[in-house]
């Protein structure tokens, strides 16, 4: 405390001095010209004639706080947390609340601890570049309707969050057991509450008298809102609406026309899935500021959503802000129009400039628990025969640009359900944790796919295989692929096979950022030269068709699943 007053009142150089900066304020919405003085880690003084030990000469540039990801799924990048660390950081990204759901469906506890461990090693001059806050994921498995690698019931909830490794409690996506007072997700909450830590949500169209009751559980985020009036319900019943910007989904349209100048405060930026590809290419918070602005938000309001605004919903004391005794978390943008990211500042160290980590990993961290995560029964191409009764066959219509499907009917004769020269493909879900033989059996209309089949292990949210194909095969050859693998992302098509191994709890790859690029492009290509519509993003997509818990028909290794039933439903109605 000395030192910062003493750096402050000019008794003592700071150890670092940005000078010439316009610095953004959270709390006013103006800019200021001036000095920012640091002094172990944190912000000494803002004003003017500071000098530093390190100067750093803005040349007017833009001084914004360390950017924050509200929620996001390492995992959905498939890129390795060093990997991912280092393609974040240069986009200005200081800070992220994560929930490991993915990983810790296929391994357990285990798999948010090698989450953990894996970001603790990232360090440049003893700084983690990126604060990693991990929550403990809230269902495990998403629902009761599927096989997922590991089970947290409330008692374990309890013992986990007591451990103190955990930040919060992940995503309540089972809304329906909130609303309905189910006794093991009221355990789970009571844990979190008696904690003291925060609760994030998943409440899609949850509304009125069923939105009071989740929010009077002690849920405080929604990142599933569908429209503009979702959004004004939610943060009037008192909840902080994220404003997700990801790769598969995106509310930002909806989002923005609800904030006005009284309630932007309580909307907060994330990116919830985000690959590669796009972190890469747009970047990742400074994506969301940008298209967020350009949809008609004041940049004065945006820029709290992705700093004060995360940092007060979570309560982290002295972050989100350029302000005196606040944590030197900074990031040095052109404008605030483009968000174009110069230099991002972690606890008063240059932790990446124009473009570019100056920290880096020259080894993985990949304990055992995370790897050879699949076990099936042998599959066969019979493995995926449907017979047909004669009667009407349920089927899953996807939807372009979304992760929703709709229930279409269609006859087929009895027998041998063929599917070739038709707009339907066959659907398979087969369970990967603990070699039970199960596989549920489905069909999906307007994928386009013909020719072969695709296949991932990835499929959201026990991560489970799921297949799509024209050809029984085909589908048999994918899941093989995937086995030997280890898991991955698989195709085979008239000119061969190609899989691409996830060799990190077969959601991840250890590789470097460029070959997970190039790779999984290269088969999101090849498939959609298979005839994927316009619209689908050919694995992502896939990877969703088996998550029962958005809306309406999905496949799980149990069966086909209506949400809005909440129940199984048969594939043929007769």
């Amino acid at each position: 405390m000395k030192n910062l007053i003493d750096v402050a009142m000019k008794r003592e150089k700071g150890d670092l001095v940005i000078k010439n900066a316009r610095i953004f304020n959270v709390f006013t919405g103006q800019i200021e010209r001036g000095d920012i003085a640091v002094k172990g880690g944190m912000i000494a003084a803002v004003g003017n004639g500071y000098e530093g030990i390190e100067e750093i000469d803005a040349e007017g540039k833009v001084l914004l706080p360390g950017l924050i990801d509200s929620h996001i799924h390492i995992e959905s990048s498939m890129l390795s947390p060093e990997a991912w660390a280092g393609l974040a950081s240069p986009h200005g990204t200081t800070a992220i609340i994560a929930d490991p759901h993915e990983i810790v469906n296929v391994c357990g506890v285990e798999g948010a601890e090698y989450m953990k461990e894996a970001f603790s090693r990232i360090k440049m001059d003893g700084v983690p570049p990126i604060d990693l806050y991990l929550e403990l994921p809230s269902c495990v498995p998403a629902t009761p309707f599927e096989t997922s690698g590991a089970c947290i019931d409330g008692a374990e909830t309890a013992r986990q969050l007591a451990r103190g490794i955990f930040f919060g409690l992940g995503e309540m996506m089972n809304f329906p057991a909130v609303i309905s007072a189910d006794e093991e997700v009221l355990a789970k909450l009571q844990a979190a509450e008696r904690c003291g830590v925060p609760i994030d949500g998943h409440a899609p169209g949850v509304l009125g008298e069923a939105l009071s009751a989740y929010r009077a559980a002690g849920v405080i985020t929604d990142h599933e809102s569908l429209s503009t009036e979702e959004c004004c319900e939610k943060v009037a019943r008192g909840m902080y609406v994220q404003v997700r910007c990801g790769s598969s989904t995106n509310n930002l349209a909806d989002a923005a026309k609800a904030v006005d100048d009284f309630n932007f405060r309580r909307f907060v930026l994330c990116s919830d899935d985000k690959n590669a590809k796009d972190l890469s290419a747009a970047g990742h918070i400074d994506d969301a500021l940008r298209r967020l602005v350009a949809a008609g938000v004041p940049a004065k309001y945006a820029i709290p959503m992705a700093t004060l605004n995360i940092a007060e919903c979570y309560h982290l004391k002295g972050v989100g802000a350029v302000a005196p005794g606040y944590v030197a978390d900074m990031v040095l943008v052109d404008d605030v129009e483009n968000f174009k990211v110069r230099a991002t500042v972690k606890r008063g160290k240059v932790v990446s400039r124009e473009g570019r980590a100056l920290f880096g990993s020259t080894s993985r961290y990949l304990p055992q628990a995370v790897r050879s995560t699949v076990f099936i029964k042998p599959v066969t191409a019979e493995s995926f025969r449907i017979l047909s009764h004669g009667g009407r066959m349920r089927a899953m219509q996807v939807v372009p640009h979304s992760l929703f499907t709709d229930e279409v009917f269609f006859t087929l004769p009895a027998g041998e359900a063929k599917l070739k020269g038709t707009e339907f493909l066959k659907l398979a879900v087969v369970e990967r944790h603990h070699a039970t033989g199960n596989i549920g059996l489905g069909f999906v209309k307007g994928y386009g796919l013909h020719g072969g089949a695709i296949g991932i292990s990835v499929a959201h949210d026990s991560h489970n295989l799921v297949v799509l194909g024209d050809d029984d095969g085909a589908m048999s050859e994918v899941v093989a692929l995937l086995e030997r693998a280890g898991g991955g992302m698989a195709l085979v098509d008239r000119d061969g096979e190609d899989v691409f191994p996830l060799d990190i709890a077969g959601l991840m790859s250890s590789r470097g950022v460029e070959e997970v690029i190039s790779r999984t492009e290269a088969l999101r290509e090849r498939a959609r030269r298979m005839g994927v519509t316009e619209g689908l993003e050919p694995f992502m997509n896939l990877a969703f068709l088996s998550l029962p818990a958005i809306p309406k028909i999905k496949l799980t290794d149990r069966g086909l699943f209506d949400l809005t039933k909440y129940s199984f439903v048969p594939l043929e109605e007769v």
